[in-house]
């Protein structure tokens, strides 16, 4: 065995790997992918692919090319990694759906995101997802589904994100692999964290502390799992969520070692991007230590470290190119805010205050341009399925006819299944019942018109905020049901509450002048297994939500 690092010592030359069979390339480099020698393994793949090119073997230059997408994302060239991923997909979509072309995609979709580049990003997440459906796959579904709550992580979103890979960890019903359960559990405490950060910084900050917690349980869930697996940047990404977890948490004794273990496993094997994110949370240990001017310093050398691997001429005096993953960029400047700030430098803290909000804006501008067009996808595929329920004769029967959504007789239909499974499993369901505040006093003062439309628009809000597997009911003339299979009670509490948010800011005023429209909100979780005990205790909780002043959330 050769030792850690991002080459072995015993490299051939170019001319010895030029002289070997395609087939022990190949090897040689799948070696190299499992003990992350990434130089090594660039070399070879790049070696195989140029052959394999110029002698024909489309096969193997398509495996040369996953490789070479693999070692570059990794090595955090995700300009390269586009270029060599786009590339290895024109050799792959004449073979027809594979697995290998999924991965290839959903690498693509995060070194995408990573860049801010969140349209690119979604498209190769959803081209992904429809392959893994055309090979039926439930397992690799799950892990597309999960890198398509990634995108949305990247793009500032994490709730989004949440729901996506709970419904992905709902289609792993059997005994997940180790690789599945790092996958998993990883994302969702990176989830975790983003959510953390939103909400102390302003959304929520009385539920950040219960946010922390999901993750510090989430973190600690997923480091054996990585360990068991023996994959090397696994391990020092969950080291560094262990850790970054710990720091918010200020156990800072505790959160040093693991922080200082993935960066030294991050230097070892030239996993850049964690290295530099590694490199913010060790100063940002510091600034809570009170050490402002040791962060500023290891700051400075980050930043310097940075512009030297972009090259001269790239972005203005300090501001760091776009080569560099967004979130990188804000983070950095944010943490250099924070330290200039405590030494009072006031211009550099105003220049990387500057910075981040520029950065928050571009990613805000560009999450909502992406997530109309991820919209647009879903309302198609809804369509395109509804187009082939017409054929059955009784399809109507199920729909409202105002808003699109199921009836009650749809309920009947549906719900009593997902209860049983839910039982029989020992998973969770949440239903939430909702009424649109006022609904009637709008119609008597707008018109029953504008009360349709309101129903209309509200239905479309829903359809937005949920998932494709939630159960979407008009329940009654102002009331709608929603069942969140796979879901407790917290996680369906932070949906109904984006929901409720959702609603308060849209522009009513467009539909009628002066009109608003609010929605209380009732949740009830299984047990107890039954439709009419469910839906009588959300019902007794929207009718606390009422008492409450309207316009809020609340839990049977």
């Amino acid at each position: 065995m050769f030792p850690s690092g991002t080459s072995s010592p015993e490299s051939d030359s170019p001319a010895t790997l030029d002289g070997l069979p395609l087939s022990e390339l190949l090897e040689r480099a799948r070696v190299a992918q499992g003990q992350a020698w990434l130089d090594d393994g660039l070399a070879l793949a790049d070696a195989v692919w140029r052959r394999a090119e110029a002698e024909g073997f489309i096969n193997e230059q398509a495996e040369a090319g996953k490789l070479r997408s693999f070692f570059r994302l990794r090595k955090g060239d995700l300009r390269g990694m586009l270029e060599a991923g786009e590339r290895t997909l024109r050799l792959m979509r004449p073979l027809g759906p594979s697995p290998a072309m999924c991965e290839v995609l959903r690498w693509m979709s995060l070194a995408a995101c990573e860049l801010g580049e969140y349209e690119q990003g979604l498209a190769c997440a959803h081209e992904a997802l429809k392959l893994a459906g055309e090979l039926a796959d439930p397992r690799l579904h799950a892990i597309a589904l999960n890198g398509l709550g990634a995108c949305f992580e990247r793009m500032g979103d994490p709730w989004q994100a949440e729901r996506l890979m709970s419904e992905s960890a709902g289609l792993l019903r059997t005994e997940p692999t180790a690789y599945e359960r790092v996958v998993t559990l990883t994302n969702l405490c990176t989830v975790a964290i983003g959510a953390f950060h939103l909400q102390r910084d302003g959304a929520a900050p009385e539920q950040a502390p219960r946010t922390l917690e999901r993750a510090l349980e989430l973190a600690r869930e997923a480091r054996p799992h990585s360990l068991q697996l023996g994959d090397r940047y696994g391990i020092a990404l969950t080291a560094s969520n262990f850790g970054e977890v710990l720091l918010q948490m200020g156990r800072l004794d505790e959160a040093e070692p693991l922080l200082r273990e993935a960066l030294d496993e991050c230097e070892r094997a030239g996993f850049r991007l964690l290295d530099w994110r590694l490199r913010c949370m060790l100063a940002e240990l510091q600034l809570a230590r009170g050490q402002a001017s040791a962060a500023w310093q290891a700051l400075e050398a980050l930043r310097e470290q940075i512009d030297r691997l972009d090259g001269p001429g790239q972005a203005a005096p300090g501001v760091l190119a776009d080569q560099v993953p967004l979130f990188i960029r804000l983070r950095l400047h944010q943490t250099c805010f924070r330290a200039a700030k405590a030494l009072a430098l006031l211009g550099p803290a105003l220049f990387h205050l500057e910075q981040a909000r520029g950065l928050e804006r571009r990613r805000a501008v560009s999450q909502l341009m992406a997530q109309s067009q991820y919209f647009v996808s879903r309302m198609e595929a809804e369509f395109a399925a509804d187009a082939g329920m017409v054929a059955d004769r009784d399809a109507a029967a199920f729909k409202d006819p105002l808003t699109g959504l199921g009836n009650r007789r749809c309920l009947e239909a549906r719900l009593p299944p997902l209860l049983r499974a839910a039982e029989q499993e020992a998973r969770p369901l949440t239903v939430a019942l909702i009424d649109a505040d006022g609904l009637r006093n709008i119609n008597e003062r707008h018109g029953n018109d504008i009360g349709d439309r309101v129903l209309q628009e509200l239905a479309q809000l829903l359809r937005e905020n949920t998932r494709t597997s939630d159960l979407l009911l008009r329940w009654s003339g102002e009331e709608f049901l929603v069942v969140f299979p796979d879901t407790v009670a917290d996680r369906a509490f932070e949906v109904c509450e984006r929901i409720r948010a959702s609603v308060s800011v849209h522009p009513w005023s467009e539909l009628a002048p002066g009109l608003d429209v609010t929605l209380s909100m009732g949740l009830a979780s299984a047990p107890p297994y039954s439709t009419d005990q469910l839906i009588s205790r959300a019902n007794a909780a929207v009718e606390r939500a009422k008492h409450l002043g309207r316009n809020r959330v609340a839990l049977a």
